[in-house]
């Protein structure tokens, strides 16, 4: 008879401990998650920072915090308590014992290994009793995210033609004359061009005149990325030329940051689209400026860049009509007669334009 009562009691408790758990396990406490840096390179490493405080005299016997993370966000495998491939993500898992009034923080090393924006807010929250009869769960929101800029090249990693590009555009614009930038009229010398002539000074002075060219104080260099890699291709990029066309974001980006720095103002462009902008059929345009701010619109819209093309590269070069006096630099998969033709409009007016073609990409 006393086994029997033993195994009542026994059970009585098991139930007591179920209900108490159950109903308290998720009262007075708070989680949290969040990156340590909100922006950061590609192969940076960053840590995600998990808090949670249990404000209650009542311990938590278990607590998991499950959440789906994207798979560019790679977990160190020391960081890792369980995790496995699903759905083309990760899912992390971590499990907490809770004692009365306690604080815990976990610190989790991410390494980025792909350019983009990325959320990791979503959390599911389960907790029980000690025998796991009584369950609850949660699911919890939080402004977890992280934007990853591209990676940025060394000297010896960076094309030697991207190279003299940019050394070419910081020096041209202080020895050569701005064909738009007119500083009055003088006489004519031997060896100007006809083209500065003021035909109607010489006119009215009776006297060969010509337009006396300044020089520009605003050097810009423009990058345009072109993501159609054949002539066929329309809207994703293939995954076969996926890595080409990060690494010519990686070259933009470069070249964009050395243009600021050497005192040139810097663009970029693209025939691609922003995040969440499929359907716009505008492509992707920041104009050229100077500035610390200026890096930071450019890298932005850098690793925002989603690879679907929203114009073909010639039409997207002839929709830059009003770009005067700048020194562009296409960067392209994709070389065709059309592509040259759409390049010889822009010098037309005004502007210096030099291609860097990806091998991988497809001539015609």
């Amino acid at each position: 008879m006393s086994i029997l009562w033993l195994m009542v009691l026994s059970g009585v408790l098991v139930a007591l401990q179920a209900l108490i758990f159950g109903i308290n396990n998720l009262k007075r406490f708070s989680y949290s998650r969040s990156f340590s840096k909100v922006t950061a390179f590609e192969g940076e490493k960053v840590e995600l920072v998990e808090s949670i405080r249990n404000e209650k005299l009542l311990p938590v016997p278990w607590l998991r915090a499950e959440s789906r993370i994207p798979e560019p966000l790679a977990f160190a495998k020391e960081s890792l308590n369980t995790g496995h491939e699903v759905s083309g993500g990760m899912y992390h898992r971590s499990m907490f014992y809770l004692p009365p009034m306690c604080a815990i923080t976990r610190h989790h090393e991410v390494t980025l290994t792909r350019r983009g924006v990325y959320q990791a807010g979503s959390v599911a929250l389960s907790t029980g009793d000690l025998f796991s009869l009584a369950r609850r769960r949660r699911q919890m929101e939080f402004d977890c995210g992280i934007e990853v800029y591209p990676r940025l090249l060394s000297e010896d990693e960076l094309p030697d033609p991207t190279n003299r590009w940019l050394g070419d555009a910081i020096v041209r614009r202080w020895i050569m004359p701005d064909p738009f930038l007119v500083n009055g009229i003088r006489d004519y010398r031997p060896g100007d061009p006809m083209r500065d002539v003021h035909w109607k000074a010489s006119a009215r002075t009776g006297e060969l005149k010509v337009k006396n060219r300044d020089y520009t104080t605003d050097p810009k260099a423009l990058v345009v990325l072109n993501i159609q890699a054949t002539r066929q291709q329309w809207s994703n990029v293939p995954s076969q030329h996926v890595d080409m066309i990060e690494r010519g974001i990686s070259i933009a980006a470069t070249l964009c940051l050395r243009a600021l720095r050497y005192g040139l103002s810097a663009g970029y462009a693209s025939n691609a689209c922003l995040l969440g902008t499929h359907g716009s059929g505008k492509g992707i345009f920041v104009s050229s400026a100077g500035g610390n701010a200026q890096a930071d619109k450019l890298l932005d819209a850098m690793a925002r860049t989603e690879l679907f093309m929203e114009l073909s590269i010639q039409t997207f070069l002839n929709s830059l009509e009003d770009i005067r006096g700048e020194d562009i630099l296409v960067i392209s998969a994709y070389i065709d007669d059309e592509l040259k033709q759409s390049m010889e409009e822009l010098r037309r007016r005004g502007n210096t334009v030099s291609l860097y073609y990806m091998q991988g990409g497809a001539k015609a």
